[in-house]
């Protein structure tokens, strides 16, 4: 019985650790969700591209005024590449030192879920790894105010 449950438990260790993540996912899933609110910060299209999976559906919910319903919002890549390039080109949407506050809530092998909380706004990330690199492929964010979702 003794020798069953030492093998169980070797069983149960070797398996979390294949499945667990590495020090180097850790910095690069981080490295990733912060290079998508920096591209913003500092205008910079080519760092949010590269953060981007091409597949990249980022989504919100928001209340039409005329016809008192709610809708997604839906960007794509491209549209957050050119968000990364016009959102704060005149410098003035961020404070000085702005709030990137990242938080893994969940990561595999694959996959991460990843919580960036910013000055106004918090985003819940998916990320995935394809080709031995992390990049982002699902959004879901959402104001702080809420009445900001009109």
């Amino acid at each position: 019985m003794k020798l069953i449950s030492i093998f169980i438990v070797f069983l149960v260790v070797g398996t979390l650790k294949v499945q667990g993540q590495t020090a180097q996912d850790t910095l690069d899933i981080k490295k990733v969700a912060l290079a998508y609110i920096e591209s913003q910060h500092n205008p910079n299209p080519k760092q949010m591209e590269d953060a981007l999976h091409p597949r990249i559906v980022k989504r919100s919910v928001f209340k039409s005024k005329k016809a008192k319903k709610d809708y997604i919002s839906e960007f794509s890549a491209e549209n957050l590449v050119i968000l990364a390039e016009t959102y704060n080109a005149n410098g003035d949407k961020f404070p000085k030192n702005p709030k990137k506050e990242i938080k893994l809530l969940d990561v595999s092998l694959l996959t991460a879920s990843v919580k960036l909380i910013a000055d106004e706004w918090f985003d819940y990330m998916h990320i995935v790894k394809t080709n031995g690199e992390w990049k982002i492929i699902n959004v879901l964010w959402q104001y702080n105010n809420v009445s900001e979702h009109q």
